[in-house]
């Protein structure tokens, strides 16, 4: 009987999850942290690889973003720009937050111009009551969206600003890590 090769763990139609599963553990890890910059979280995503397809990734992803601590977000925080501050560099992570903030200066007119003066002022405001930056999955929103966001948020107490912080982290962390699965 001739010798049968094993079929390659994942799913060979996805390019996006092939890529992800050929790649050595450190280099997993390298593209995970670009999702979101949380130790914990880029581990137990990685030590779960290969994958069997798209959705079981996702939904792992998912569940190891949830309940993110405080020192995690600090660390995840410190690789993300503020609204309104166009990330430098030439690297993926830089390229996804010019992408994920464009439509909030997107309006150049006088009265989205306005907003995002108020938005600057409102995210000073942010950052001395809570001591970080004002972080939202801003992808495909308006400043005005972003600053009636915002101005809510100025009520929440810092407990409660983490946890939204925490699930705010976990949207972008899905939307990134579906841009990785894009990049085949």
């Amino acid at each position: 009987m001739p010798e049968t090769t094993p079929a390659p763990s994942g799913d060979t139609t996805d390019p996006g999850l092939a890529r992800l599963n050929a790649l050595s553990p450190q280099d997993l890890r390298t593209e995970l942290a670009q999702c979101l910059n949380v130790d914990r979280w880029v581990e137990a995503v990685a030590s779960e690889a290969p994958y069997p397809d798209r959705r079981a990734l996702l939904s792992l992803a998912d569940t190891h973003a949830r309940g993110i601590t405080s020192e995690e977000v600090a660390t995840a925080l410190a690789r993300h720009p503020r609204i309104g501050e166009r990330a430098q560099g030439k690297d993926t992570e830089s390229a996804w937050s010019r992408g994920e903030q464009s439509a909030f200066a997107a309006d150049t007119d006088d009265a989205s111009a306005r907003v995002q003066r108020v938005f600057a002022f409102a995210q000073g405001e942010y950052e001395g009551r809570f001591g970080q930056i004002y972080l939202v999955c801003a992808s495909g929103r308006s400043s005005r969206e972003l600053l009636a966001n915002l101005v809510a948020r100025l009520d929440n107490d810092p407990e409660t600003e983490l946890t939204v912080v925490g699930e705010e982290l976990r949207q972008i962390s899905g939307l990134r890590l579906l841009k990785l699965l894009e990049a085949a």
